[in-house]
C-alpha cells in the first residue's frame, strides 16, 4: 500500500484528477471487501435428495399462526422468516414430494393443500383446514437459527 503525502505549503497544489477514477474504483472495491452485518432470520436446509415442501408454525403477538409452503430443492436452504426472530418456539411440518413421507411432531396445527397463513391452531377441521403435527425447533432464544432437514434413512441421521 502506498501513502501520498501533500505538503502544507501554499504554492504546493495536490491535483486529484489523474487518481479520481483509481480513487473511485478503490472505494467500490473497498465497500465489497468491507464485513457484512450478520442477518437475523430463520432459515431451513434441505440436506436431503428429495424436493420437500414446508409448512411452519409459531406464536406471535397475536397469538398462533402457521404458514406454508416453501417449496425446497435438494441440498438447498432458504430463508423462511427475514429478521430477528420473534419466538423461541419453532414448529416444523415438512412433506417429501420426491419419494413420500414426512416429517412429523406432536404439536397440532393447521395446514391447507395450497399456500396458506392461517391463525390460530384450535378447531383446524371445523374451520375448513387439514391438521397435522409439527415437530418442536428450540432456538435457545438466539436471533438467528438454521434448521437442517435431513434424510431419516441416512445412518447417524437427527431425527425430528
Amino acid at each position: 500500500m502506498s501513502t501520498i503525502a501533500a505538503s502544507s505549503s501554499s504554492d504546493r497544489r495536490l491535483s486529484l484528477a489523474p487518481f479520481r477514477n483509481a480513487l473511485a474504483t478503490a472505494l467500490v472495491l473497498g465497500f465489497g471487501l468491507a464485513p457484512v452485518p450478520a442477518r437475523a432470520d430463520l432459515r431451513m436446509c434441505n440436506l436431503t435428495p428429495s424436493k420437500v415442501g414446508i409448512a411452519l408454525g409459531y406464536r406471535d403477538p397475536q397469538g398462533w399462526v402457521t404458514e406454508g409452503w416453501w417449496d425446497l430443492t435438494p441440498k438447498a436452504c432458504e430463508t423462511l422468516l427475514k429478521g430477528a426472530l420473534a419466538a423461541r418456539f419453532y414448529y416444523v411440518f415438512a412433506v417429501d414430494y420426491t419419494r413420500g413421507g414426512e416429517w412429523s411432531g406432536r404439536s397440532l396445527m393447521c395446514t391447507k393443500d395450497s399456500e396458506f397463513t392461517i391463525r390460530g391452531v384450535e378447531d383446524c377441521l371445523a374451520r375448513g383446514y387439514d391438521r397435522n403435527g409439527f415437530f418442536e425447533v428450540d432456538t435457545g432464544e438466539q436471533k438467528s437459527w438454521t434448521i437442517q432437514l435431513t434424510d431419516p434413512s441416512q445412518p447417524g441421521a437427527p431425527q425430528p
